[in-house]
């Protein structure tokens, strides 16, 4: 029997997330867009935290989101996805996000708050390497905000539709 459990519109991948408002505002976008938010342990908080629920609104109960052990556990979960579906968001990459084209139910990956993503993860997948233009006068940019520009750059390119 077929399911017809749609795919999201998109996958939000948080690596090892830090900080609660950050996650809390990520999961409210996710809400909005119709993402399903996956967070990769370890957390720097807890889940219950005061502070995500309160960046998360009202809408926090609304969040599709699923928390992994690991990257090697995300990626089982996600085996059914291609791996050139997935796209990493670094400053690092050598491809503007406006360059990527992308698909209804894409990954899309964020490193840690202080961290980003790691080395080896970036070296792998270089050609799904995603950066949005910034100044050479800041290290990084907010990580809400970012993963907020990702996720309507997707919309956009989808169509904007989001019903």
């Amino acid at each position: 029997m077929e399911s017809d459990v749609q795919e999201p519109l998109l996958h939000v991948v948080l690596f090892q997330p830090e900080i609660p408002p950050n996650t809390g505002n990520i999961g409210r976008s996710c809400v909005g867009v119709g993402a399903k938010l996956w967070l990769v342990r370890p957390l720097g908080f807890q889940m219950d935290e005061k502070a995500l629920r309160r960046a998360g609104m009202d809408y926090w109960q609304h969040v599709d989101c699923e928390v992994v052990d690991d990257w090697q556990q995300l990626s089982e979960r996600l085996s059914h996805i291609p791996a050139n579906r997935f796209w990493y968001i670094t400053k690092f990459a050598d491809k503007l996000l406006w360059n990527a084209t992308f698909q209804r139910g894409d990954v899309v990956v964020f490193g840690s708050e202080s961290k980003g993503l790691p080395a080896e993860l970036r070296a792998e997948n270089t050609q799904n390497c995603l950066k949005l233009p910034m100044k050479e006068a800041i290290r990084s940019l907010n990580l809400a905000s970012t993963a907020n520009t990702v996720m309507y750059e997707v919309v956009r390119q989808l169509g904007g539709n989001l019903t």
